[in-house]
């Protein structure tokens, strides 16, 4: 069976990479494979890069998405892994087009995304004049760690409905960055002793356009500040929000966390409901001018 690297892919599959939206998604474990890829599928995507170091086993692929996903080789444990295949896809894609990253358990929400697809909103994005959108990774996790030892269960997902701040976002000379804020909350804020301080951010620029000379930084940012902003200077714009587990996931998998957890309930925890309205409804995203 042919597993080819990622590199390998875009020199020689150019012709796919023409139309976008184009979702780039890292298995970094078997977690809720199946669940982020037909959970990506159905957003409509055009082309899904599953990035795995070793081939996924078929079952795991879901049927009716099959002609869309690619699995491909990429060493996607690696702390930098998503700077790598992000930056290699934005060297090949045409110019103008949209990509989304994320990583297997993560499931991407953004306002209305239960009637109108993935393309259709970053349209609407785009006519606004932005080349980025804002993302909150909102922490998901079991109510049960006995019956859920990894944190991951898709029917009892819960959530953090309160904790949630920003703060100014600086540069290097102390002054306050235009329209930039640095997000907190959820799993990172309440066990930050286990979190290292450049892990702590919930904010992600998942939705981005591609352009000559852009790159994805360690950080989850982008060398263009414009790409890191939440707004243009006149008007609040969409926001969308990435559900995900892998932050629940690494703290019972970790040696240093894992003893000192014995659950991530607590007086804020709420069912997740797996729809938009439900996050806007808690504040965690914001619809813009998009109605």
């Amino acid at each position: 069976m042919s597993f080819p690297s990622l590199v390998e892919f875009l020199t020689h599959n150019r012709d796919r990479l023409i139309k976008g939206p184009i979702a780039i998604l890292l298995i970094e474990d078997d977690a809720a494979v199946t669940e982020t890829l037909a959970h990506h599928f159905k957003a409509g995507f055009r082309l899904i890069l599953a990035l795995s170091p070793e081939p996924l086993p078929q079952k795991l692929i879901p049927e009716e998405a099959a002609a869309r996903i690619v699995n491909l080789r990429h060493d996607s444990r690696r702390n930098d892994a998503h700077v790598t295949a992000v930056n290699r896809v934005l060297e090949a894609v045409p110019d103008d087009t949209w990509l989304y990253y994320g990583y297997n358990a993560e499931f991407l929400f953004y306002p209305f995304s239960e009637s109108r697809t993935v393309g259709e909103m970053l349209a609407f994005h785009a006519e606004e004049r932005r080349r980025a959108m804002l993302t909150y990774v909102i922490d998901l996790y079991a109510p049960d760690l006995e019956r859920f030892p990894n944190a991951v269960s898709i029917d009892e997902a819960m959530f953090d409905r309160t904790g949630y701040y920003a703060l100014g976002r600086q540069d290097r000379n102390g002054h306050q960055k235009e329209r930039q804020l640095d997000f907190h909350g959820g799993l990172r804020w309440r066990f930050e002793e286990h979190v290292p301080p450049d892990r702590r951010r919930i904010d992600r620029i998942a939705l981005f356009r591609s352009q000559p000379k852009l790159r994805l930084l360690l950080d989850h940012r982008f060398n263009d500040e414009e790409y890191n902003t939440y707004s243009c200077p006149w008007h609040n714009n969409l926001t969308a929000a990435v559900a995900s587990f892998r932050v629940a996931k690494a703290l019972v998998r970790n040696p240093g966390s894992r003893e000192h957890i014995r659950s991530f309930r607590w007086r804020n925890s709420y069912p997740f409901r797996w729809n938009s309205q439900q996050l806007m409804d808690f504040g965690l995203m914001e619809p813009g001018q998009w109605f």
